[in-house]
C-alpha cells in the first residue's frame, strides 16, 4: 500500500487555523444578544477578508496542481463514479464562477446552466485558464460587496457570515485534499512541497 503524505502545506497551515480563529472570534465576541445571528459591520468585515485571503492561498494551490499534472492525467479518476482530475479542477473553477461569490450576496458569473456546461471541459490550458477567472471573477465579487449587509442572517440559505464562508471554504478545502491525493497517487509532487 502506497502511503500519501498527510502533511498539511506550510500556507494552509498558518491560513486556515486564522481564518477559524477569525471566525470563532467574530461569532462569540459580537455584542449582540444572540451572537449567531447578528455581528458587526466590522467583524464582517474581517470575515470577508479572511475568506478572499483564503481564496488567494487556495487559488496558488490549485493552479500549481493543475500545472503540475500532464495533459493525459486530466482523465485520471481513482474509480467509476468519482471525479476526474479535470472535472475537480472544473468544479473549482465553476465554484469561482458561482458559489463563492453568491455565497455572500455577491453575482453569479453566468446562469447555472452555463456553469454546468463547463464541468465537460479537459484540456489543461483552458481548465487553467478557467480556474484563473474564475478565482479572479470570485475575489472582485467579493471584495465589492459591503459588508455592512453581512451583518445578520442572509441569501437564500438564510445564513451568516461565517457559516457561509465556512461552507465555501470547507468544500474548496475538501476538493484540494482530493485533488492532493490524486496527484500523490500518481507520484505528482505538489509544487509547494519541492
Amino acid at each position: 500500500m502506497s502511503h500519501v503524505s498527510t502533511t498539511r502545506p506550510r500556507s494552509f497551515g498558518r491560513l486556515m487555523p486564522a481564518v477559524l480563529l477569525t471566525l470563532v472570534g467574530v461569532v462569540t465576541l459580537s455584542p449582540s444578544a444572540n451572537a449567531q445571528d447578528a455581528i458587526t459591520a466590522e467583524s464582517a468585515a474581517v470575515i470577508q477578508a479572511s475568506f478572499v485571503a483564503d481564496l488567494d492561498a487556495m487559488r496558488e494551490k490549485f493552479i500549481g496542481l493543475a500545472e503540475a499534472f500532464p495533459q493525459d492525467k486530466y482523465s485520471w479518476r481513482p474509480m467509476d463514479g468519482v471525479r476526474s482530475v479535470s472535472e475537480v479542477l472544473m468544479l473549482i473553477a465553476t465554484e469561482g464562477y458561482g458559489f463563492a461569490p453568491t455565497s455572500l450576496g455577491g453575482e453569479a458569473a453566468m446562469a447555472r446552466e452555463e456553469i454546468q456546461e463547463l464541468r465537460s471541459i479537459t484540456d489543461k490550458a483552458d481548465v487553467i485558464s478557467h480556474l484563473n477567472r474564475g478565482f479572479d471573477y470570485a475575489k472582485a465579487q467579493l471584495e465589492g460587496i459591503d459588508p455592512s449587509t453581512l451583518t445578520g442572517r442572509f441569501g437564500r440559505r438564510e445564513r451568516t457570515a461565517p457559516e457561509a464562508v465556512l461552507g465555501v471554504t470547507g468544500d474548496m478545502h475538501e476538493h484540494l485534499g482530493q485533488l492532493i491525493a490524486y496527484a500523490r497517487t500518481n507520484q505528482i509532487v505538489p509544487p509547494w512541497s519541492q
